[in-house]
């Protein structure tokens, strides 16, 4: 592979705490980042919200306000990881689909082609910058815009299920399976929108849990312990 995006949860991130970050986990992400990246594989990112923000959940807040909160989110998110990843001696850079100030850059295929050839790690922020999309659907196009070879989804679950593990010990996890399959099962991969998308412009996805050791790497290169979402 040459390009990935790398789709991080923000629960993930949060490990056991269940909120903010659990820096320890990102160190972690981090070094296996930094491996890729020295092996000259481009890595685009895009982290959810869901460790600060769940603004959804709540019927008091307007659903176009708790969506711009969790745009935000989303770039905290990523100001932090990619601090992170700096310190850990990468070249980084944020870009959102609206204006931030001096705190990100905007969105452009061209500028994201720019810095991955400077071998820079991208991360992608503020969703698709409308509300009532979610960030599956903001990592899947940023994807498609930037020719990915394929999206990793990096999740607290280490696969795909015909239903949810939590509730049902004898769920069965997919070694591989088509986005088809997983639309037409609603298997919650990625949301509707986002399914959509991935069929409609044939992009693969290899999902995994983050927490495996060495997890990340080795579905960039291959090594899917995972499942594999075909199309």
């Amino acid at each position: 592979m040459k390009r990935v995006l790398l789709k991080l949860s923000g629960e993930a991130l949060a490990g056991e705490k269940k909120t903010g970050f659990d820096e320890a986990v990102v160190l972690e992400v981090a070094r296996q980042v930094k491996i890729l990246v020295d092996e000259g594989i481009q890595v685009g990112i895009v982290i959810g919200g869901g460790n600060f923000w769940r603004g959804r959940t709540s019927k008091n807040i307007d659903r176009t306000k708790a969506d711009q909160i969790g745009m935000l989110a989303t770039v905290m998110n990523c100001i932090y990881v990619s601090e992170i990843f700096r310190s850990q001696g990468m070249m980084t850079s944020i870009l959102t689909p609206f204006a931030c100030g001096e705190f990100t850059k905007m969105f452009s295929k061209d500028r994201s082609n720019k810095y991955f050839s400077h071998n820079m790690v991208v991360f992608y922020a503020g969703g698709t910058g409308h509300p009532y999309f979610s960030t599956d659907t903001g990592t899947v196009l940023r994807a498609i815009e930037i020719e990915a070879d394929t999206i990793l989804l990096a999740k607290a679950v280490d696969g795909v299920y015909d239903s949810d593990p939590k509730d049902n010990p004898d769920a069965k996890k997919y070694s591989e399976v088509s986005i088809q399959e997983v639309i037409d099962r609603k298997l919650q991969v990625v949301d509707l929108t986002a399914s959509i998308l991935c069929m409609e412009n044939h992009m693969p996805m290899i999902v995994f849990g983050l927490n495996e050791k060495d997890s990340i790497v080795n579905a960039a290169h291959g090594i899917i312990t995972g499942t594999k979402v075909t199309v």
